[in-house]
Order: C-alpha cells, then structure tokens, then sequence
C-alpha cells in the first residue's frame, strides 16, 4: 500500500461499488424483462465501451500491448461470462436469491487466493466469509428462500467465476504499468464484441424497442456499473488482496435491499435488520484479519531477505577497523 493510495480510499472505492452493483439487480431485472438478456447484456457493454473509449482519447491513454493486451483481453472474457451469466440468473430468478447466491464469491475467493499464493489464509478470514454469507441469508429471508431453479444455478455459476476473475486480476495485473483505463477498455471492448455476437440479430430490434426509461437504466449499467465499477475494482485489486476486495464487495446485498427498500417499497424486518449487522461486522472482521495476515507476511518475506553479516564484525581499536594478520 503507497501514501498515493491509502487504505481507506481503497475500501471507500470498493463500497462505493458494491452500492452501484447492488442497485443494478432491481435496474437489470426491467431491462431484461423490456428487451431480453442477449440485448440487455450486448447494449451495457456497448455504451460503456464508447463511454470510456471517449475519456481515454481524451486523456490519451496508451494502450496495452504485447503480454498486457493478452492479460487485458483474457479478463475481458472472464468479466462478459460473469456479467452474462449473473444477469441471465437475475432474470430466472428472483432479485433476493440472486442477491444471496452471488455473495458465494465470499467463499470461494479465498480458496482460490490461497492456492494460487501457496500460503494458507488465517482460519479468522473464513469464518469471516462464512458469517457474510449466513448473515445475507438472514437478510434475505424476509421472503423466505425457495427450491433451486434454473436461474440460481446461473448465480452460483457467476459468483464462481467472478471470484476466478477477481484473484486473476490481482496476480495478472499487479506491478504491470498499463494504465489502468486503458486495460478496463480492452476488457468493455472484448465484452461489447463477445456479448453482440450471443445477441446476434436480437441486437437491432431490442435497440429499436428500449424506451427511455430502458435507455436510462442501460446507461446506468454501461457507465456506473461497468465503467466506474471495473475500472475501480481494478484500480483496488492492485493495491490489496483479492480477498480484501471480495470481502468489501460483498456488502453489495444491503445495498440491494436499501434500494429494494426506497423505490421498490420491501420492508425489512428485525430477522433482514440482524443479517444486515452480521454481514457488515463479517466485512470489517474479515478485512482486519485479511490486513493482519498480508502485514505479517510482507514483514516475514522482508526479514527473510534482509542482509546479514556472513562472520563477526571487525574490531575496532582507536575508531578504525583492525585488518586481519596476513
């Protein structure tokens, strides 16, 4: 962590993007249901890809090339399948399930995290996970939970991937100099490319049939959700773990149900008020150990490579440095 980058501009960032992504359940669901999730999926991406291709000419970003290209690219596959496979689930199911089955990511990033570093993350941190994820559930069964359907397959699909892009792009991208911008641009681009060719002919109908109140909440999907998220969550994973940035991320469903509450008119009860505190003590606690942990080994490796006197120090007689006999 740099003094350009504090901790706590770093967690503030990632919050902000769970807010984001949470509103985006209630806004995806309408969009699909007005023109399809091919189209819906196609058009997000195609408006946050003009988006920030607009603010990189402006700024004159250099583009990545040679291995960052293949990097950038390669991620930008992996966030179309998370984004296409989360919002396919969403429109299979109901915005709660998803808001529940998503926040797995909790879980399996960790694992992943700890197998890719070969290090072992403290048992505090997947406690921590765990209690998030019960704590959604608690915040969630208001409505109470039903069989698994179609849809949340999907979910728990995406919340797999997602955690596989999240510690990709931490290991992928830290200590490479491609501007950030322009590597989330690769990746909206490959995004725009891959989801137009699944919408196919779909495409130019759906654009033809999206009313304004669509065309609003395409572009709070395209700029807030894809531009400002990913280029954030990039931005972050840089600067912290992937299980940090999971963790803060995954207060994204009482942001959901503080949206679901104000313009959908749900109401809370005190068992959603109960997984609503566990899930935020969860993040913090989380992220405190996660901290302790990555602090300790950093000062571990530091130690391990410090130089060391390879035999004892000369002695000194009359403030200088006694040569050795010959």
């Amino acid at each position: 962590m740099t003094r350009r980058s504090p901790e706590i501009l770093v967690d503030v960032l990632l919050v902000a993007v769970a807010a984001v992504w949470g509103a985006s359940f209630l806004v995806a669901k309408g969009v699909t249901v007005e023109v399809g999730v091919a189209p819906a999926v196609a058009l997000r991406f195609l408006i946050a890809a003009a988006a920030l291709a607009v603010v990189c000419a402006v700024r004159r970003e250099r583009m990545p090339r040679g291995r960052g290209l293949a990097v950038a690219a390669l991620l930008g596959c992996s966030q179309a399948a998370v984004i296409g496979l989360e919002t396919a689930g969403v429109h299979l199911t109901s915005a709660t399930n998803a808001g529940l089955l998503i926040s797995l990511t909790l879980v399996f990033t960790p694992v992943l995290e700890s197998i890719a570093a070969r290090s072992w993350l403290p048992r505090s941190s997947f406690v921590a996970a765990a209690a998030a994820v019960v704590g959604v559930a608690l915040l969630v069964s208001g409505e109470g939970l039903r069989a698994p359907s179609v849809g949340d397959a999907l979910v728990i699909v995406a919340a797999v991937v997602r955690a596989v892009h999240v510690t990709a792009s931490a290991r992928l991208t830290r200590g490479r100099r491609d501007g950030t911008l322009a590597v989330v641009l690769v990746q909206l681009a490959v995004c725009a490319v891959t989801s137009s060719v699944v919408a196919g002919a779909e495409l130019p109908a759906a654009v033809a049939a999206v009313s304004p109140r669509g065309w609003a909440g395409l572009l709070f999907l395209g700029v807030m959700c894809s531009v400002f998220a990913f280029v954030v969550q990039l931005w972050a994973v840089r600067r912290t773990s992937a299980t940090r940035a999971s963790i803060l991320m995954g207060t994204e469903p009482v942001w959901a149900l503080a949206v679901g509450v104000v313009l959908g008119g749900e109401a809370i009860g005190a068992v959603g008020l109960v997984g609503a505190a566990l899930l935020v003590a969860a993040s913090y606690a989380g992220q405190a150990a996660e901290r302790r942990h990555r602090r300790a080994l950093e000062a571990r490796l530091t130690g391990e490579v410090a130089p060391r006197p390879l035999g004892p120090a000369p002695e000194r007689a009359g403030g200088r440095a006694r040569r050795p006999s010959r």
